[in-house]
């Protein structure tokens, strides 16, 4: 009796294994990552948002919330923070819904609805480059383990061919996490959120250079294929606001220069003088 109840357990504990391993495999324990630089996953978008700052594991309430208005609609997560840098209640997200993409017309009656809960409404440009990979989404789990294999997939791409990404987009669509990183204007995938704040601080850091004389070199990757190396310098005088040009290929971005403040190393492109 006593070997028969062992049986039973083992055989049970071999069930409970058999499928928790099962069910981590469907998740995509084992699936391929591969990580491209070209083509966007997506065109132009139409979105609604809401603005975060906090834990970016907290954001699921947020995507729980959007999906319960448009159930339909494919989803997106927009992280501006680097969270191994950026203590948890400060990094800063965008988390809602895609309404429209390409040249398709966004649903009058859903936007309505989104905007009664609070949620704001923001557009996104086509770029023609990005850094970008793909991981099954076909359970809760499949997030989990996305999060856990992608992102270092991308973070060793983007440093080793010196690109300049930012900020991570993940879109949920089709059994599909879609991660993507714009390679070019950049400073268009930030919500109105992101910018004034930045822009606040950047007023402020000029008022202290104002009085110390100082400088910055900072330029944006702009052709989405360029790497730091390939930046040229860009001074930024901050006597009254005055910005002396000397880059060739890089666009201005005087917001981006306060993301290395924010500890995002590899999603600012910081350059030397020549």
């Amino acid at each position: 009796m006593a070997d028969w109840a062992g049986l039973c357990v083992a055989t049970s504990l071999l069930v409970v294994l058999l499928t928790a391993a099962g069910y981590a495999l469907y998740s995509g324990l084992l699936s391929d990552i591969t990580v491209l630089t070209g083509s966007p996953p997506i065109k132009k978008i139409t979105f609604v948002y809401k603005f975060k700052k906090g834990p970016y594991e907290s954001c699921g309430e947020l995507f729980k919330e959007s999906r319960g208005i448009g159930p339909k609609l494919s989803r997106i997560g927009v992280y501006y923070d680097d969270p191994k840098k950026v203590p948890g209640p400060q990094c800063r997200s965008a988390v809602g819904s895609i309404l429209s993409e390409g040249e398709d017309q966004a649903d009058e009656e859903l936007l309505r609805s989104y905007e009664t809960s609070g949620f704001k409404v923001f557009s996104f440009p086509e770029v023609t480059h990005v850094v970008t990979a793909s991981f099954p989404h076909r359970t809760f789990f499949s997030v989990l383990l996305g999060m856990r294999r992608v992102y270092p997939r991308l973070e060793d791409h983007i440093k080793a061919r010196r690109l300049c990404a930012h900020p991570f987009l993940e879109i949920y669509r089709e059994g599909l996490i879609q991660f993507m990183a714009p390679l070019a204007r950049q400073g268009d995938f930030y919500v109105p959120e992101i910018r004034q704040a930045e822009r606040r601080l950047l007023e402020r850091e000029d008022f202290h250079s104002d009085s110390e004389g100082s400088g910055h070199f900072l330029c944006a990757s702009s052709s989405g294929l360029r790497s730091i190396t390939e930046c040229h310098v860009e001074t930024l005088t901050h006597t009254h606001k005055k910005v002396d040009k000397t880059t060739h290929g890089c666009e201005t971005d005087r917001v981006r220069s306060t993301m290395k403040n924010r500890g995002v190393d590899w999603w600012s492109c910081l350059c030397e003088p020549e």
